[in-house]
């Protein structure tokens, strides 16, 4: 007993002494104390030359000749010494024997105390699986950071390319002063790693203690661990006393998806059965080689409720951005493709007046969901940074397709508007151009948004009912808009628009149709999976239930009523626009709430969380009655 506490005693002296790798005060990385703990003390004299992936442990061989540098100083606070390290170019990992681990959450504190974390946001976390039943049941515990990747997602996901991967330590670095606080890291990453602070808009995550490698000292909450469950040191390398080096455990999502360095020990047999102690309707089943897959848990029963409450979220902006973007998009290529193809109402409506407020309309829709894209952020005065990385993000790429796009409609319109009082063959050619480029960018942005929705970690979106969602919206809402806007327009100016009323409800009629083709696809996938996929399907069917249903009977319905409008069209016009006003209003609430679930259903491939911390269920609960406004409890309001 004396041992632990001198060895608690000893992590907390160390914890204190060492300053925060983004403090920009000059000083020492970590003062070296007399006596320093072997457990402490970074010892590999032997290390494999490539990992069980195929990657090369030694970084620097990676590289290319012209910039191969075997001794880069980090500056760390401002100090440009080399630390001495022989394995500093080397992958490191961390190491957890879930048979050690008594749930103590020692590494969580002193990785919050030496980051200086607030009470809502720990980079290290402990959580929990338990399963079998009276006397034999059984918990584990799963202490989890970030995984410093072979293929760190989040690095190619980040728009603002706060990201690093170093040759040093194989670390995986953040900056928050880089990050605008987008959250789309922490969309990617299957581990919970990124933490976005809802309070300072910025995301931050586990630095590896790279200030303590430099002086050859293990991680902070490697130091502190009381059981001895955490250890660290370069990938590959079983430590003293282990015996094992797999890459999964119960919980733990598949090392698959980004090669993540952390290897496992968990020699004790685990019930066939485990469950998480959280609110997430996930539990995991050993299946024949020993391994676990994740299944769904009905913890919530079969019961439909409407959850009308809780479709709102903070994707809210994204909810209306995407919904604008994409009727905006399918608007103008109806309008600009339509005459092309030879289609008499969308000419009809290129070659009126009604296209000028019909354009002026489809700016402001666009203007409005970029805005509302823009406060999404943490830190929205940052926007501009989100072009960054266009090189590798799906989302860069989609806010540049998308940033091209207003231009292009703008200019196109400003165009049309100056040939008004200046006809000239050179201007419509220009506006032409204007047209091209707008459809050019229409069909990357498009693209890159369904492509920033295809994630592993958030199997509910990785399907192609994203896709059809997203160009099923685009052709009905495009027709809406186009169709309440020239049919007023050409009606007051004495002109046809029947022709528009007709096209308009074909258009609309095959969005609608994808849409539900999509659905019904993604229903039957969902139904035969499982996992975080099938748990938000199973989530969707019950405590949204009714929404659910309602969204996919007024889909149903309103393709039912523009099929009705071909038929009205000729025999009573009139009767034909109301049933499409009709068809129209169900279609833009069934988008609302489509794109409200699509949102809020998402389950990601996460980490198990313990009784209140990273526990979706008690946040909730700590908002309802109050408990969110004492800031020591963890829970925070979603500011951004």
């Amino acid at each position: 007993m004396l041992n632990i506490l001198y060895k608690v005693r000893d992590a907390i002296d160390e914890i204190g002494s060492s300053a925060s790798p983004l403090d920009p005060t000059p000083r020492e990385f970590v003062p070296k104390r007399p006596g320093e703990q072997n457990y402490a003390k970074l010892f590999d004299p032997k290390t494999e030359p490539e990992n069980r992936y195929g990657q090369k442990i030694d970084l620097v061989e990676l590289l290319d000749d012209a910039v191969k540098i075997e001794n880069n100083p980090l500056y760390i606070n401002g100090n440009p010494t080399v630390g001495e390290n022989p394995n500093r170019n080397k992958q490191h990992a961390f190491h957890f024997t879930a048979d050690n681990c008594i749930g103590c959450h020692a590494c969580e504190a002193a990785c919050s105390e030496k980051n200086d974390n607030p009470a809502h946001i720990s980079f290290r976390s402990v959580g929990y699986v338990e399963g079998g039943s009276y006397p034999d049941y059984k918990r584990m515990n799963i202490s989890m950071a970030c995984n410093h990747c072979d293929d760190p997602v989040c690095l190619k996901g980040c728009p603002t390319k706060a990201y690093t991967k170093h040759t040093e330590y194989g670390a995986v670095l953040q900056d928050p002063e880089t990050c605008f606080g987008c959250g789309y890291c922490t969309w990617v990453c299957p581990y919970n790693a990124p933490q976005l602070d809802p309070v300072k808009g910025q995301v931050s995550k586990c630095n590896m203690c790279v200030d303590r490698l430099e002086e050859g000292l293990k991680p902070a909450c490697v130091t502190a661990c009381l059981g001895n469950a955490l250890d660290f040191g370069v990938v590959e390398n079983t430590p003293e006393g282990r015996e094992q080096c797999k890459t999964d455990i119960p919980g733990f999502p598949s090392s698959e998806i980004t090669h993540p360095n952390i290897r496992f020990e968990q020699t004790k047999t685990m019930p066939d059965e485990m469950t998480r102690t959280d609110g997430m309707p996930v539990k995991y089943h050993k299946q024949e080689d020993g391994s676990f897959r994740s299944v769904v848990d009905e913890k919530v029963g079969k019961t439909k409720y409407w959850g009308a409450n809780k479709l709102s979220s903070r994707e809210n902006p994204l909810v209306v951005f995407t919904l604008a973007t994409q009727a905006s998009m399918g608007a103008f290529l109806a309008i600009f493709l339509g005459p092309i193809l030879g289609f008499d109402g969308l000419e009809a409506v290129a070659n009126s007046a009604a296209i000028y407020p019909l354009l002026f309309i489809l700016i402001a829709l666009q203007g409005v969901g970029l805005f509302l894209s823009t406060t999404h952020l943490g830190k929205p005065m940052r926007f501009y940074r989100g072009f960054n990385n266009l090189a590798q993000s799906p989302v860069s790429r989609e806010a540049f397709g998308v940033a091209v796009y207003f231009a292009a409609l703008s200019a196109y319109m400003g165009l049309k508007v100056i040939n008004i009082f200046m006809e000239s063959g050179f201007i419509s050619f220009l506006a032409g151009l204007a047209g091209i480029l707008a459809v050019i960018s229409i069909i990357g942005g498009m693209f890159y948004m369904y492509k920033s929705y295809q994630i592993k970690a958030r199997p509910f979106w990785n399907h192609h009912q994203s896709a059809t969602s997203f160009v099923g919206s685009m052709l009905s809402l495009g027709a809406v808009f186009i169709a309440l806007t020239a049919i007023p327009v050409l009606a007051i100016s004495g002109e046809a628009w029947q022709s528009v009323l007709v096209i308009c409800s074909v258009i609309m009629f095959l969005g609608l149709g994808l849409e539900g083709v999509g659905l019904i696809s993604h229903a039957r996938h969902l139904n035969t999976e499982q996992g975080e996929g099938a748990a938000a399907h199973y989530i969707q069917c019950t405590s949204f239930g009714y929404s659910y249903y309602a969204r996919n009977m007024g889909i149903a319905v309103a393709a039912g009523l523009s099929l009705m409008v071909l038929l009205l069209s000729i025999s009573s016009p009139s009767l034909a626009l109301f049933v499409f006003f009709i068809a129209a209003l169900l279609a833009l609430a069934s988008s609302l709430v489509g794109r409200a679930l699509f949102y809020v259903l998402v389950i990601p491939t996460t980490m198990p969380g313990a009784f209140f911390w990273k526990n979706k269920s008690f946040e909730e609960h700590a908002r309802d009655i109050g408990l969110a406004d004492m800031p020591q409890v963890g829970v925070v309001p979603d500011l951004h």
